[in-house]
């Protein structure tokens, strides 16, 4: 994998109060993890659709999405979810950055609805 599919975290809290519970959960966070003297390490993987960084969970037992159409590469839950829909439309974040890179495209949008608009006239 390149540098642009995963990651590393590192949350140090050994000279700070932490992070209070309810604002740990909020986050996504295990509070026991990020507390006051603690030290959280995780592995973290970048969807291939829109890029959100996505802290990987040890502990997860649900499957983790991958794009068939993106070489199986790591999408996250969000966009796993809008690949289901009818209307999907594969337009990964490599092929948004090739559109707007040739100038084919501006971007308006980025995430996992990514809304482009065509620069040039459509040929048919």
């Amino acid at each position: 994998m390149s540098s642009h599919d995963e990651g590393y975290l590192m949350v140090d809290h050994r000279a700070s109060p932490g992070i209070p519970e309810e604002q740990a959960r909020k986050m996504g966070y295990d509070p026991s993890q990020v507390g006051e003297g603690k030290v959280l390490e995780a592995a973290m993987k970048f969807c291939a659709h829109c890029q959100q960084p996505v802290v990987i969970n040890p502990l997860r037992t649900r499957e983790r999405a991958h794009c068939m159409a993106c070489s199986g590469k790591y999408v996250c839950d969000n966009c796993a979810i809008e690949m289901r829909l009818p209307n999907y439309v594969h337009m990964p974040i490599k092929k948004i950055v090739d559109l707007v890179g040739s100038g084919k495209a501006t971007a308006v949008q980025l995430g996992v609805r990514p809304l482009l608009l065509p620069t040039k006239p459509i040929e048919v």
